[in-house]
């Protein structure tokens, strides 16, 4: 709820202007149930790949450790290997490649290292 005159002027000034023309900004709001599933999907898989790359760190560390059997890094090497699989799979199902997932975080980089 706006405070003073000033944010109501602020408010109707926008409201005014319409909505943005600004390229970048139109297509990140372009919200069709097309985009808002695709959107979503990318960003959950894109942090379910995020995780799978730390928890794959993870037990890099714990192998080469030593703290791990052979049969528990067989097990966590392949339970890896599905869940990327499936990620793939997913992304594919959404007409996302592998690319997509790594979201571009502006002066931060990129979500994820390939």
């Amino acid at each position: 709820m706006p405070d003073s005159k000033a944010d109501i002027a602020m408010l109707e000034a926008a409201r005014a202007a319409g909505p943005p023309t600004d390229p970048a900004t139109a297509q990140r709001i372009n919200c069709t149930p097309e985009n808002i599933e695709q959107g979503l999907a990318r960003l959950v898989l894109s942090l379910v790949e995020l995780l799978r790359q730390v928890l794959e760190r993870q037990a890099i560390r714990r192998m080469e450790g030593g703290s791990l059997e052979e049969e528990q890094v067989e097990k966590m090497g392949e339970a890896l290997m599905v869940l990327e699989a499936k990620i793939h799979e997913l992304a594919a199902n959404f007409g996302l490649t592998p690319a997509d997932l790594n979201i571009d975080l502006g002066p931060l980089g990129h979500l994820l290292e390939k």
